[in-house]
């Protein structure tokens, strides 16, 4: 990928990031925020969606850290363990999987709380990541449906980890759902922009040749 395409592709995932944040954090905080409608508070309605929009930018940034990661990971595991790199993937899936569900409900059940929120959490989690992974591999090939469940369900874990230790609801949907826009925008847009270097490049190849 060229530096122009890697910056439009950076900039355009931060503003991905920025708007899912500062829809999704009014919803979830909706309770703290409703007064301010109710009081037209203009100035402080826009004072929390700046704020809303900064924490989406970061929430970008870590998404982005952890595509780039994957990808790196992905070349090596493809190396590593050649034709038994996508069962270990379904391995790993399936560990990030239980342990998002049964270890957080160890750790923070009360007595006599459900597991089901859990589950359902980790419902939400499996349904975007399959319904990216399933657009993914009509877009590119079959072989690619495994990869991206990977890293939609495990890099997003890995990336959600400093919010599921300390297990605040807010704050648990505000950095997941701009975590799972980042990342399922970036592995669908990859190839345009992979392409959209590709084409560049030769032109400069072109032109030089002549």
């Amino acid at each position: 990928m060229t530096i122009r395409n890697w910056i439009r592709l950076f900039f355009s995932t931060l503003f991905v990031g920025g708007v899912t944040a500062g829809i999704i954090g009014f919803i979830v905080r909706w309770d703290e925020f409703a007064p301010l409608f109710k009081n037209g508070e203009i100035g402080q309605i826009f004072s929390v969606l700046v704020w809303l929009i900064g924490i989406g930018f970061t929430f970008s940034v870590i998404s982005q850290m952890g595509f780039f990661a994957y990808l790196t990971i992905h070349q090596f595991g493809l190396r590593m363990f050649r034709s038994l790199w996508n069962p270990v993937q379904l391995l790993v899936i399936a560990l990030v999987i239980f342990d998002l569900v049964y270890f957080r409900f160890q750790a923070f059940a009360k007595d006599g709380e459900s597991i089901l929120p859990y589950i359902l959490l980790a419902a939400l989690i499996i349904i975007v990541a399959i319904a990216t992974s399933w657009i993914k591999s009509r877009q590119t090939n079959k072989n690619t449906f495994i990869s991206a469940m990977f890293f939609m369900i495990v890099v997003t874990v890995l990336e959600w980890l400093p919010v599921l230790t300390v297990n605040e609801k807010s704050w648990l949907y505000l950095m997941l759902f701009p975590l799972l826009a980042c990342n399922a925008y970036q592995i669908l847009v990859l190839p345009k922009y992979n392409q959209l270097s590709q084409q560049q490049m030769e032109k400069k190849r072109n032109a030089v040749s002549k």
